[in-house]
């Protein structure tokens, strides 16, 4: 019995050995790019310079902190990055719920399989490569413009405009991501119980009603529990995409914090002022998760983490 119980023991601890080893190329992965780099965080409190290296360069303490907060486009770029990724996650939320619902209303499986192969696909593309095609679209002599010149409107620069470049952020973010953020609502509809939606025809719902009083009260918890997830990136409005569209002639309205920190620290050198942003940064984005988790608790029952 003893050998039985030594012998079982010792067979999942080899089990268990198997997949820890599966695990540890990601873990030295994490720890070489996320945690290592994190002592760099002392240059903030440094003038750095790498000619002296971290441990050469001349302690300042808060300065660079302080600095931040005395930049008059300090307050500029933080409304661009929060009004930036508001509206993702806003209008991205929205059209992905009515996209799953209508997806789901569709019962050629054919079609259904068709349709989430086409809007999939721009998820799978990086900004580098959709950039030039949003590029081609919206240019001054693309397509939307020869659109809006045959309907008798004005050409709009919508790529050197201050009014136009924030939506235009938003709707190509919301383009390209909608359809395979649409896969958690779709699963969500699929654990509604149909006797509900039989329950609400007897009673004459119509298929609005169905979706008011049946869909999205069943869908609520697995919406709230997403936009908690969302609320802890708030302060991630897309470096890859503005990067890829924008020019100094938005930078009134496009500028964010990821970008303001490549140009601080690598085009100008100015290492440890881009830390500080970064890490005020990352202070922010902490403080938000651990508050997206806490609501996500209280209003779904359900923790992220």
């Amino acid at each position: 019995m003893i050998q039985a119980l030594v012998g079982s023991r010792n067979a999942a601890l080899r089990n268990q050995l198997f997949y820890n080893g599966m695990m540890l190329p990601g873990i030295l992965f994490i720890a070489v790019f996320c945690y290592i780099p994190m002592t760099g965080i002392i240059m903030v409190f440094q003038d750095y310079s790498p000619a002296r290296g971290m441990l050469g360069s001349e302690f300042v303490g808060l300065k660079h902190i302080q600095y931040i907060f005395s930049l008059p486009e300090s307050f500029r770029i933080f409304r661009n990055t929060l009004v930036i990724a508001l509206g993702k996650i806003i209008l991205g939320t929205g059209v992905s719920i009515m996209f799953a619902i209508l997806l789901n209303e569709v019962r050629i499986s054919l079609l259904k399989r068709g349709i989430q192969t086409v809007v999939y696909l721009p998820h799978f593309l990086s900004w580098v490569v959709l950039a030039s095609v949003v590029v081609n679209m919206v240019n001054l002599d693309g397509p939307v413009n020869h659109f809006l010149h045959s309907l008798g409107m004005n050409t709009i620069n919508l790529l050197g405009d201050n009014r136009y470049f924030r939506p235009l952020l938003i709707v190509t973010d919301v383009w390209k991501g909608f359809g395979y953020s649409s896969i958690v609502y779709l699963a969500a509809l699929t654990a509604i119980d149909p006797g509900l939606y039989e329950a609400a025809a007897i009673d004459g719902a119509g298929w609005f009603r169905s979706i008011r009083h049946v869909t999205l009260p069943g869908m609520m918890p697995i919406i709230m529990l997403m936009a908690a997830i969302n609320l802890a990136n708030i302060l991630n409005a897309g470096f890859d995409q503005v990067y890829n569209l924008y020019s100094p002639l938005v930078y009134e309205s496009g500028d964010i914090l990821d970008t303001y920190v490549y140009r601080s620290g690598l085009i100008s050198l100015q290492y440890s002022f881009a830390t500080a942003v970064g890490l005020l940064k990352s202070v922010v984005g902490i403080i938000l998760m651990v508050s997206a988790n806490a609501a996500a608790a209280r209003l779904t029952g359900r923790r992220i983490y």
